[in-house]
């Protein structure tokens, strides 16, 4: 059985639009380059074509990909829960540091660089199913760290 995959409403959308745009223009596209290779001739010594093989396989892979992200996935409404839950939005504040505001997400929207953590990531699998006013502790790849949850949203 497939895992399953948390993706927020705009998550999933983000999914379905990527996977329109594969399968219709990109693909249409890459059939086309593939045509007009196999139009030079001899594929053995043709670089456009062998390009353009590994190009569709790429694109043929994302597609399955992604339809299997879609196949599995649950989508997480936004709920009033006071407790953190994928999708919510938490302020965490570790000792004498500044305040941090992070969106736990499901591990194919997770981009730290935008403070979008994943629920299976140390600092979100740690923060999964607390709630404001709570202190936390999670295994990072530099050692224990403890932050206390200053506000779910």
């Amino acid at each position: 059985m497939a895992q399953q995959t948390y993706l927020t409403p705009e998550g999933a959308a983000k999914l379905k639009a990527e996977l329109a745009e594969l399968t219709g223009p990109r693909r249409a596209e890459l059939a086309q380059r593939l045509r007009a290779a196999i139009q030079m001739g001899d594929l053995s010594e043709n670089a456009d074509y062998h390009k353009a093989k590994e190009d569709q396989a790429f694109l043929e892979g994302r597609i399955q990909e992604i339809e299997a992200a879609l196949r599995t996935a649950v989508v997480v409404e936004k709920t009033d829960s006071d407790v953190v839950i994928v999708g919510s939005r938490v302020t965490i504040q570790e000792d004498n540091y500044d305040p941090e505001v992070y969106d736990v997400v499901g591990v194919k929207e997770a981009d730290p660089r935008k403070n979008k953590i994943s629920n299976e990531s140390p600092i979100g699998s740690a923060l999964m199913d607390h709630k404001a006013g709570d202190v936390v502790e999670a295994e990072t790849p530099d050692g224990r760290i403890r932050f206390k949850i200053l506000k779910v949203e």
